[in-house]
C-alpha cells in the first residue's frame, strides 16, 4: 500500500521525521513536486548562470582587466 504523506520541515517534528525516513533505502521514496511553478525570487540555473556572467563581466571592465 502507498501513502502519500505532506511534512512540515519547518517544524522540529517535522525535520526528526524526515531525516528518519532518509534511513531507509527500500521502500521509501520521495517524489519531486508535480508543480512546476517557481517561487517569486527564486531563478533557474540557466537565469542564474547568465546574471553571475553579466555582473562578472561588468566588473571586470569597470577595473580594466576587460576592454
Amino acid at each position: 500500500m502507498l501513502y502519500n504523506v505532506t511534512i512540515d520541515t519547518s517544524t522540529t517534528s517535522g525535520k526528526r521525521a524526515l531525516q528518519d525516513l532518509k534511513r531507509y533505502r527500500k521502500g521509501v521514496e520521495f517524489a519531486t513536486p508535480t508543480n512546476k511553478c517557481i517561487p517569486p525570487g527564486y531563478m533557474t540555473g540557466d537565469e542564474f548562470e547568465k546574471r553571475v556572467m553579466e555582473e562578472l563581466e561588468k566588473k571586470l571592465k569597470d577595473n580594466g582587466y576587460l576592454e
